[in-house]
């Protein structure tokens, strides 16, 4: 009884402190899944996916889909973005690629090539991704 509290409030500290960055110069090839925050300013060749907020720095560039709580994205992404909250395009951001966001704030400037789906009911979709995520991070921790 008091044990699942104190791990939902660990799960909740990391989700709120964790915050990954891939620098400048740095190259990833292969998925990444995080539970935390991460920001994006070197070159990930394959898919991400977090439980938290995604940034792509203007240095930034990931070649793969992106699925996370929120993103906000400055540099390249070539390949689909879902997000189950806000979705940001700033001025310097180049998409190529479909999106799936609750909302999506786009910056004059910001270039987008593919096709756009917003609101509530597009995310049903998401939910059913976070959720294999979740699935995922409970076998990995049974598993240590």
């Amino acid at each position: 009884m008091f044990r699942k509290k104190k791990e939902d409030a660990i799960k909740g500290e990391q989700k709120a402190g964790a915050i990954n960055i891939v620098g400048v110069g740095t190259q990833i090839k292969g998925d990444l899944e995080t539970s935390g925050d991460i920001r994006i300013d070197g070159k990930i060749t394959g898919n991400l996916l977090s439980k938290a907020k995604v940034v792509i720095g203007q240095t930034g560039e990931v070649n793969g889909n992106i699925h996370s709580d929120s993103a906000e994205v400055s540099g390249l992404v070539n390949g689909n973005i879902s997000s189950s909250e806000t979705l940001y395009l700033k001025a310097t951001a180049q998409v190529n690629g479909d999106i799936v966001s609750n909302k999506l704030v786009v910056e004059n400037g910001a270039n987008f090539t593919g096709h756009c789906q917003t609101g509530l009911s597009q995310t049903k979709s998401i939910s059913e991704k976070k959720k294999i995520f979740d699935v995922r991070a409970e076998r990995q921790e049974a598993t240590a």
